[in-house]
């Protein structure tokens, strides 16, 4: 997808809206060979989430789901990222994390392709990310909250998915 295209126009339930620029991009979707382009999120707030399954703060998963749950209906979704940035805390096969998503957490968030977040290899999505909060993800977890106009705000890893810190951020931009 064209960066510069942040008046990329899209015509989805009948509705035309305009990418904007925080989700003109376009990822592989985990363990599959279809790509979706992100600009489809572009009137919902969303949570992106650079997640590991094999981390200490993988439990976060179960709070994840629930906030998407709370949430969806409302115009919200959650987009998780796995990555074997930090330690190689994510299984190397996709199958595996999809499998694990799915049956240790009843994940039905939309999950991508792993990917590096971090670093000169990171992919484009979690550059700009970077770039525009001044937070590069630091550990697994880290979490881009963007606005429906685009503005992107950073939670640190610690900041569990159900605090009141990301939901009243949340509900705000809602």
């Amino acid at each position: 997808m064209n960066k510069l295209s942040l008046f990329l126009f899209l015509i989805l339930g009948g509705y035309v809206f305009a990418c904007n620029e925080a989700l003109d991009f376009t990822l592989r979707k985990l363990d599959s060979d279809e790509t979706q382009s992100l600009c489809e999120f572009s009137n919902q707030t969303v949570l992106v989430v650079n997640v590991a399954s094999k981390c200490g703060y993988t439990p976060q998963y179960e709070g994840l789901q629930k906030i998407y749950s709370k949430y969806k209906d409302k115009g919200f979704t959650v987009i998780g990222v796995p990555s074997r940035d930090f330690f190689f805390q994510e299984y190397s096969d996709e199958s595996e994390v999809a499998d694990f998503c799915s049956t240790e957490f009843g994940v039905t968030f939309p999950m991508f392709a792993t990917s590096n977040v971090k670093g000169k290899n990171a992919i484009e999505l979690f550059k700009y990310l970077s770039d525009v909060t001044g937070n590069e993800p630091k550990w697994n977890f880290n979490k881009y909250l963007i606005s429906k106009d685009g503005k992107v705000s950073w939670f640190h890893h610690k900041v569990e998915p159900e605090s009141i810190e990301l939901t009243n951020a949340i509900e705000e931009i809602l």
